[in-house]
C-alpha cells in the first residue's frame, strides 16, 4: 500500500471511529449539566432522566431504520441525511422551552447519531473480510469504551465556559463537522447492483440461527456490562463507602481494562481466530459476573467484588468484536441491516435489564449480583445452542477472495465455528 493510500485509509478509518463515538457523546456528554438544565427547564428529577432513556431509545429505534436504508440506498445518503438530521436536532436541544420538547428532541438526536453507529459498522464490512475486519472492529470497540468514560469529563471542561445549551450547540457543530467530514471523505462502499429489499433482508436474517445466536450472545453481555454502570454507583458508593473520586478511579481502571482486551484481541485475532476470542470473552465475563455475585451473597471484602467487576467489564473488550465480526461474516451482501440488528439488541437489552440492576438501590447489591452473573452465562448457553454444528451439515468450502483483494473467511455451515 502506497503512503498515499495508507493515509486515506487511516483518514477513513479515524471517520468512522468518530462516527461510532457520536452516540456515546450525545449520551454521557451533556451529564454533568443535568442539575442545571432540571432547574432550567423547570423538571422533575424523573423527567430529567427520561432525556437519557429517550437518547438511547433513539439510539435504538434509529439503528432498525438505518441499516436497512443503507443497504438498499447504498451507505453515503442515508449517513448524510442522518447526520443532518442529527445535526438539527442537538441545535434545536440548545432553545428547548421545556422538558417535554427536550425529551422529544433528545429521541430524534439518538435517532440521527445511530446512522453513525449502524453505517459505520457497515462500511467496515464492506471494505474488509476475515480477520482483517475483526482488528477494525477491535479498534472500533476501543473507541466505544473511550467515549463513555472521556464525555462527561468534556461536558465539564465545557461547562466551565458555558452553561448546559452550550455542549448541544458543541454537539451540533461537532455533527456539521461529521457531515461535511463524510460528504468529502467516504465514498459509497455499497454497489447499487447488490442492493435488495428491506423486508427481505430482514427476514433472511431473523431466520439464520448462527446470526441470531451471536446477536444474542453479544446483546446480554452488553446488557451486564449497562447494568454494572447503573447499579455500581449505589453498590460502589452507598454500601461500600466510596468517594466520588474513588468510584471515577474504578470505573476509569475499568475502562482501561475493556480497552486494553480490545486491543489484545485485535493482536491476537489473526492467529487465535474471532470465536476462540469470543469464547474466551463469554468465559472470562461469566466468571468476573460469578465472582460479584459470590462477593455480594458472602459480603466479601472490597477487593473481591472490585476484581469481579474488572474481569467483566474487560472481557466486554472481547466479546463486542468478535462477536460483530462472526455476525457479519456470513451476510457481507446486507451489513448495514445485519448491524443493525445488533446495535438494536444491545440498547433493547441495556435498557430494559439495566434498571433492574439498581432495584436494591443503596442497601442491597443482590439484584446487581444477579444480573451481571446470569447474562453472560445466558449469553454463553445461547451461543453454544445457537451455534453449535447440527447432524448433516456440511464443512465449509475453501475460502474465497474478499473485499480490496483480501480473502473471505471460509464459510462454516450453519452453526460450526471457524
Amino acid at each position: 500500500m502506497s503512503n498515499d493510500a495508507a493515509g486515506r485509509h487511516t483518514r477513513v478509518i479515524v471517520l468512522l471511529a468518530a462516527l461510532v463515538a457520536l452516540g456515546p457523546l450525545s449520551i454521557d456528554g451533556y451529564l454533568p449539566g443535568l442539575p442545571d438544565l432540571a432547574g432550567d427547564l423547570r423538571a422533575s428529577a424523573a423527567a430529567t432522566q427520561l432525556t437519557i432513556t429517550a437518547c438511547l431509545a433513539g439510539l435504538a429505534i434509529g439503528q432498525l431504520i438505518a441499516g436497512p436504508l443503507s443497504d438498499t440506498y447504498g451507505r453515503r445518503r442515508p449517513l448524510l441525511a442522518g447526520l443532518a438530521l442529527y445535526t438539527i436536532a442537538s441545535a434545536l436541544c440548545a432553545v428547548a422551552p421545556d422538558v417535554r420538547t427536550f425529551v422529544g428532541l433528545r429521541l430524534v438526536q439518538g435517532i440521527g447519531g445511530a446512522f453513525g453507529i449502524v453505517i459505520a459498522n457497515a462500511m467496515v464490512r464492506d471494505r474488509t473480510s476475515g480477520t482483517r475486519t475483526a482488528r477494525l472492529f477491535s479498534a472500533l470497540t476501543l473507541i466505544t469504551g473511550l467515549a463513555p468514560v472521556f464525555a462527561p469529563v468534556l461536558g465539564g471542561q465545557l461547562l466551565r465556559v458555558t452553561a448546559w445549551p452550550g455542549i448541544f450547540v458543541a454537539l451540533a457543530v461537532l455533527g456539521a463537522v461529521m457531515l461535511a467530514a463524510s460528504a468529502a471523505g467516504l465514498p459509497e462502499t455499497r454497489p447499487s447492483a447488490s442492493r435488495q429489499p428491506l423486508l427481505a433482508v430482514v427476514g433472511q436474517l431473523l431466520s439464520d440461527r448462527v446470526f441470531t445466536g451471536y446477536v444474542l450472545a453479544n446483546g446480554l453481555v452488553f446488557a451486564a456490562m449497562f447494568a454494572y454502570i447503573s447499579g455500581s454507583p449505589f453498590v460502589l458508593q452507598e454500601i461500600h463507602g466510596l468517594s466520588p473520586q474513588q468510584y471515577s478511579a474504578v470505573f476509569a481502571v475499568n475502562a482501561a481494562g475493556l480497552i486494553a482486551a480490545a486491543q489484545i484481541s485485535g493482536r491476537l485475532v489473526a492467529r487465535a481466530g474471532a470465536r476462540v476470542l469470543l469464547l474466551a470473552g463469554l468465559l472470562g465475563a461469566t466468571a468476573g459476573g460469578t465472582t460479584v455475585l459470590g462477593a455480594v451473597l458472602t459480603r466479601a471484602p472490597l477487593p473481591v467484588l472490585l476484581i469481579g467487576l474488572f474481569v467483566l467489564v474487560s472481557s466486554v473488550g472481547l466479546v463486542m468484536p468478535n462477536a460483530t465480526a462472526q455476525a457479519l461474516a456470513d451476510h457481507g451482501g446486507h451489513a448495514g441491516s445485519a448491524a443493525a440488528l445488533l446495535g438494536f439488541s444491545q440498547f433493547m437489552f441495556g435498557g430494559a435489564l439495566a434498571p433492574l440492576a439498581s432495584a436494591g438501590g443503596a442497601t442491597d447489591a443482590l439484584p446487581m449480583g444477579i444480573i451481571v452473573a446470569v447474562l453472560p452465562a445466558l449469553a454463553l448457553l445461547t451461543l453454544g445452542v445457537l451455534t453449535r454444528s447440527m447432524p448433516g451439515e456440511r464443512t465449509r468450502r475453501p475460502a474465497r477472495q474478499g473485499p480490496a483483494g483480501h480473502r473471505r473467511p471460509r464459510r462454516h455451515p450453519r452453526g460450526s465455528s471457524p
